[in-house]
């Protein structure tokens, strides 16, 4: 995991924006603004944008007469940005209860697929072993 990403709270509306930038891969803002609920004017969606730019969360590039912004981190990454942070402020580093946690919330069961790749990745964390290797 890329410890260099920036994770900085985001608003309830700056999430939603992530969101949909993340799903489409890439958007204008009138892409996010036909997407959002409860959506706010276009000069309003517009800012949050440029905000979320000057996080560092987005970025543009100008495609004929409009901004196309795309995220500048893998949804993957700046999702474990944000774990890390969940795991240490919350769960005291501990596996164990962010794991419990975890599957506290889910409102699914996990199916024998699931519990079967779940116990190879802890089996490769006892070893020592990358999930990759």
């Amino acid at each position: 995991m890329d410890t260099h990403i920036p994770h900085r709270d985001l608003s309830r509306r700056e999430r939603q924006i992530m969101n949909i930038v993340y799903r489409r891969g890439r958007a204008s803002v009138a892409d996010v603004l036909a997407e959002l609920e409860d959506s706010p004017s276009y000069s309003a969606v517009r800012a949050m944008m440029r905000i979320l730019e000057e996080k560092g969360h987005l970025r543009h590039e100008k495609e004929r007469a409009r901004f196309i912004y795309t995220p500048v981190y893998p949804r993957q990454d700046a999702g474990e940005s944000a774990l890390k942070i969940v795991f240490q402020t919350f769960f005291d580093n501990s596996i164990e209860k962010t794991i419990a946690a975890l599957l506290n919330v889910s409102d699914t069961a996990l199916s024998d697929e699931e519990s079967n790749r779940l116990a190879a990745l802890i089996e490769q964390a006892k070893s020592g072993q990358d999930e990759n290797s």
